[in-house]
């Protein structure tokens, strides 16, 4: 008897083509990651609010504003995978 493991084949997924729904889902995550990197967009103390540097409440507009985008990036992704098991369905697909 031999100790090794037992090696499975690979398993095979379906390839999913790329929808413009899941373009927006890919802005709505991207969006935050490339505008808090470019800092030297928002580097700077003018226009302050309320007495808050620019530098620091532009920061912070960007959490309430990447919570928004997750949640609809989210609900997007939901109503796509419900779409696809649909179409899985009434194809008569494994994947329902």
């Amino acid at each position: 008897m031999s100790d090794a493991p037992e090696v499975k084949p690979p398993v095979v997924t379906p390839v999913r083509m790329v929808t413009p729904v899941r373009v927006v889902i890919a802005v709505c995550l991207l969006a935050p990651f490339v505008a808090m990197l470019w800092v030297g967009s928002y580097a700077k103390t003018d226009p302050a609010f309320i007495g808050i540097p620019f530098f620091y409440w532009y920061q912070m507009a960007w959490v309430l504003i990447s919570t928004v985008l997750t949640a609809t990036a989210y609900k997007l992704w939901q109503r796509d995978q419900r779409e696809q098991r649909a179409r899985a369905a009434s194809k008569g697909g494994a994947g329902a």
